[in-house]
């Protein structure tokens, strides 16, 4: 018997389906922003606390990071040869079993096991939630709500630091501040039961009744559904070796190579923004990492506004063109003035964060359906190596090689991103998802 929400008001119930999944799948990526941001403010706490010494310090925080280079293909994997329903339940109920720990562990080691547990989780979470969410968002809006993963990064990432900061200036445990992300995530637990499974997954695996049904009861547009019922089933289990065969390698190659350029300069600038502009004669402490962080956010607020009026590939080629330049002028011009350096970094900040927007909304349209779950695991890992890259070694590279030197090594790294994007990245305004990853499949 068909529901009667949907036989009375069939445009309302999807819509406010719609913005459930999206509401509790991108809530995801905000618990990445989080769990990276919370643990800033209470690291001096932690290291009297545990008896810590500064390398284990650099140890705990990069453990979430390590734990989604690993969860992230694994996830991948699983999405795609078992289902996006069973993991985007599985990995929140890891989460948020790992992060209630944190409330009554007392151990370094320990301490280090959990946070790695927990980046285990959300890198199973980009893997599952972004194809998840493509796979439902019509085409028309596809890109505004791909667009808030990133928003949602930022946010999580700010309102974690601000309130870890002010919980730990006024004495509250370190327990009950990383542990804090425990009821978030426990929030998204509940809101995802009783969410379906993807249809084009479904339909993907040859189970054609349930996948019609699933699509007349949720999806919006007859247009889309007519669109995936062309599509043949596969027999691909999505494994790694599918990502890197002749049939997918130009999608695989493109993703990586492209989020791996636009997260490397920014989690090194970012990360060390106050460090970076000294070099310059300018200090602004907090507010330096603030402003840059507060410029990204207006630049994915606009990028979210226009993407799907304006298209993919303005957004996307333009501004790594501008930010190549912008890193030669400051490594070539030695006498440049301290507030053309900050303008320079705050537009850096903008065009980066414009241009990550797309790492958020390409690798849900370009990959099909039988990889899209492994292909974004795999290609979020790599982002994650250049994150790494990026924190770890640009302060040692200041310190060798001088600030110059390294906004050119910089500016290496964005010109790769600009070329391959130059001439690969694709248009996919207002296509469908067979339509966007149409011309990346050799047949």
């Amino acid at each position: 018997m068909l529901d009667t929400r949907i036989l009375s008001k069939p445009d309302l119930f999807r819509r406010r389906f719609l913005t459930r999944l999206f509401v509790v799948l991108a809530g995801g990526t905000l618990l990445d922003g989080f769990i990276l941001g919370v643990i800033g403010p209470v690291t001096v706490t932690l290291a009297t606390d545990l008896s810590l010494t500064s390398t284990d310090v650099g140890l705990l925080a990069a453990m979430a990071m390590l734990g989604i280079l690993i969860g992230a293909p694994l996830g991948g994997w699983a999405t795609d040869r078992w289902g996006r329903k069973p993991l985007f339940i599985i990995d929140i109920s890891l989460f948020v079993v790992a992060s209630g720990v944190q409330f009554f562990v007392d151990s370094p080691g320990l301490l280090m096991i959990v946070r790695f547990v927990m980046g285990i989780a959300i890198g199973a979470e980009y893997s599952v939630s972004w194809p998840m969410l493509s796979e439902f968002a019509p085409a028309r809006k596809r890109g505004r709500l791909m667009s808030v993963n990133q928003l949602a990064f930022y946010g999580g990432f700010m309102v974690a630091y601000a309130f870890a900061y002010y919980l730990n200036s006024v004495g509250v445990s370190w327990h009950w501040i990383l542990g804090s992300s425990t009821f978030l995530a426990l929030a998204l637990l509940l809101g995802r039961l009783g969410l379906p499974e993807s249809a084009r997954w479904l339909w993907s695996k040859g189970r054609k009744d349930e996948a019609r049904a699933i699509a007349f009861k949720y999806m919006e547009g007859e247009s889309d559904i007519a669109e995936f019922e062309q599509v043949t089933a596969h027999k691909t289990k999505g494994r790694f070796a599918d990502v890197f065969s002749r049939k997918y390698i130009r999608c695989t190659v493109f993703i990586t190579i492209f989020w791996f350029c636009n997260v490397l300069p920014y989690f090194g600038i970012a990360t060390f923004a106050d460090a970076v502009l000294t070099q310059y004669g300018l200090s602004g402490g907090l507010a330096g990492g603030v402003g840059l962080s507060m410029i990204a956010v207006i630049g994915v607020a606009v990028t979210m506004w226009l993407i799907d009026k304006a298209g993919r590939r303005v957004f996307t080629v333009p501004p790594q063109w501008i930010m190549l330049g912008i890193f030669l002028f400051l490594g070539l011009w030695s006498g440049i003035p301290t507030v053309l350096v900050l303008i320079l970094f705050l537009l850096f900040s903008f065009l980066n964060a414009i241009n990550g927007v797309l790492v958020a909304v390409y690798p849900g349209e370009l990959f099909p359906t039988e990889v899209r779950g492994v292909g974004i695991g795999f290609a979020a890992a790599v982002s994650r190596i250049g994150a790494a890259v990026g924190t770890f070694l640009l302060p040692v590279g200041i310190d060798k090689l001088g600030i110059s030197s390294v906004l050119l090594i910089l500016a290496g790294v964005v010109g790769v991103g600009a070329l391959i994007s130059q001439l690969w990245a694709p248009e996919t305004k207002g296509k469908t998802l067979s339509e966007s990853a149409a011309g990346w499949s050799a047949h």
